[in-house]
C-alpha cells in the first residue's frame, strides 16, 4: 500500500512539472486555427490538409522599429500570433532596437525564460531575484555578447552606448506575455486605489496621482 502511495505522489509530482510549461507536441505539427471557437491552453489545430508553409514563416527582423517614444525602444515580437506553425513548439523570438539612451523598462515574461544576444550596439542589462532577497544582477554586454534572463523575474536592458543598439533574444513559450511593472501597477483599468499604491510604494497620493497620469 504504502509503495502504491509513493508512486501516485511521484506521478503527481511529475505531472505537475509536466504541465509547466507550453503543451508538448503529440504529432508533427500542429498550426494554430484561430478562427476556432474551441477554447484550448494555446490554439486548437488547422486541418492538417490545410497547412502550408506560410504557417511557418515571417518575414521583417531586417527592419529597424520605430523608437520615437518615451521609453526609445521597440519590439518586433515573432510568436504563435505572427507563425500560427509555432502552436505547441515552446519557443518565439523577438527583435528589440534601442535609440540612444533607450530602454526595454523593467518587466517580466510570465511563461518564458529568455535569451537575448545582442547584434548591434552596447546594452546593461539586468534582473532582480524574488523576495526575500531581491539581488540585482548586471552586466554591461557588447556586439555578441549573450545574456539570460530566468523564466518570471523582473528584468531590463539599457542602452548606455552612443549610438542605436539592436538585440535578438529567444523565449521558451510560444506566447511569452510581457508585464511591464510601471504600465501593470500604475496603468491598470481600473486604477489601483491611491491608498493601495500609496501605502505599498512608501510615497503620498499626490506622487501616486504624478505616476498614474503618464500612463
Amino acid at each position: 500500500m504504502a509503495s502504491h502511495l509513493l508512486f501516485l505522489a511521484l506521478l503527481a509530482v511529475a505531472c505537475s512539472c509536466a504541465i509547466a510549461s507550453d503543451p508538448s507536441l503529440l504529432q508533427d505539427v500542429c498550426v494554430a486555427d484561430k478562427t476556432s471557437p474551441v477554447q484550448v491552453n494555446g490554439f486548437a489545430c488547422k486541418d492538417a490538409t490545410d497547412v502550408a508553409a506560410e504557417d511557418f514563416y515571417f518575414s521583417g527582423l531586417d527592419k529597424v522599429g520605430n523608437t520615437s517614444n518615451k521609453q526609445g525602444s521597440a519590439v518586433t515580437p515573432v510568436n504563435v500570433a505572427q507563425i500560427p506553425g509555432l502552436n505547441t513548439m515552446g519557443i518565439s523570438m523577438v527583435r528589440i532596437d534601442y535609440a540612444p539612451n533607450g530602454m526595454n523598462p523593467p518587466h517580466t515574461h510570465p511563461r518564458a525564460t529568455e535569451i537575448l544576444t545582442v547584434l548591434e550596439g552596447s546594452l546593461f542589462v539586468g534582473f532582480v531575484t524574488s523576495n526575500p532577497n531581491n539581488e540585482l544582477i548586471t552586466k554591461a554586454l557588447n556586439k555578441g555578447d549573450v545574456f539570460v534572463f530566468p523564466k518570471g523575474l523582473v528584468h531590463f536592458q539599457f542602452n548606455n552606448g552612443t549610438g542605436s543598439a539592436v538585440a535578438l533574444a529567444g523565449l521558451s513559450s510560444q506566447n511569452p506575455g510581457v508585464i511591464t511593472i510601471a504600465n501593470t501597477v500604475f496603468g491598470s483599468k481600473p486604477s489601483i486605489g491611491h491608498n493601495i499604491l500609496a501605502k505599498a510604494f512608501k510615497v503620498n497620493k499626490e506622487t501616486v496621482d504624478l505616476m498614474q497620469a503618464q500612463f
